[in-house]
């Protein structure tokens, strides 16, 4: 008796034809890419490419031209990018006046927290540990990243989309980074990462997206 065929598994995220313009001016596009849960997709180009405007369109804070996405063979919905994506942009989305720990207790509240860990844990896993009292406002800007950093492992989304992260940290900041990426996807997660090229990627199943500034 004959096996039976292997499940077809879709994407956890695929873009087809996507396009953003801006003032009638084209940003990026149209593109087609998708990434599988274990692997990572690296965003590469130069400034102006249209790296950070991709996340964000991916995330669902800016609406595409044209195209479409999709989670799982889905159209992404705002509850399925809700579920399934963690954004961390350039600015850390944290409140200045409230401490390191409770700024990631209220992320947690607000987004759910991944299973087994908690935002102790996650500080002392980005080197933070010791700096729980601390108010936002007197962290520097390499810590800052660090701390989300921490409310991204805790996070349960699957996706990570990844601005340009290894920016404002150290050489062993940029192998945090990876560490962390690395783990993620070895539970089953996958990350977009934005990056100029000049860090190493992590050891990962990798793909690779070069954006350059379209054609006038």
């Amino acid at each position: 008796m004959p096996a039976p065929a292997a499940a077809h598994t879709s994407p956890l995220l695929a873009a087809r034809g996507l396009a953003f313009s801006r003032d009638d001016t084209p940003v990026f596009g149209p593109l087609d890419f998708a990434v599988d849960a274990g692997e990572a997709l690296l965003v590469q180009g130069g400034n102006g490419a249209g790296k950070t405007t991709l996340l964000r369109v991916l995330a669902g804070l800016l609406r595409a031209e044209a195209g479409t996405v999709e989670i799982e063979g889905m159209p992404a919905l705002p509850a399925s990018r809700a579920r399934h994506i963690a954004y961390l942009g350039h600015l850390p989305g944290l409140k200045a006046d409230l401490s390191a720990l409770r700024n990631l207790e209220y992320l947690c509240g607000l987004h759910g927290q991944r299973r087994n860990q908690t935002p102790e844990a996650a500080m002392a896993i980005v080197g933070l540990a010791g700096f729980e009292d601390a108010p936002l406002r007197t962290l520097s800007a390499g810590q800052k990243k660090r701390l989300g950093l921490a409310r991204q492992w805790l996070s349960p989304a699957p996706l990570w989309l990844l601005d340009e992260p290894y920016a404002n940290l150290d050489l062993e900041g940029i192998q945090l980074v990876n560490r962390m990426v690395e783990a993620h996807l070895r539970e089953g997660g996958a990350a977009l990462i934005t990056t100029h090229g000049a860090y190493a990627a992590p050891p990962v199943r990798t793909r690779l997206l070069e954006l350059a500034r379209p054609s006038a």
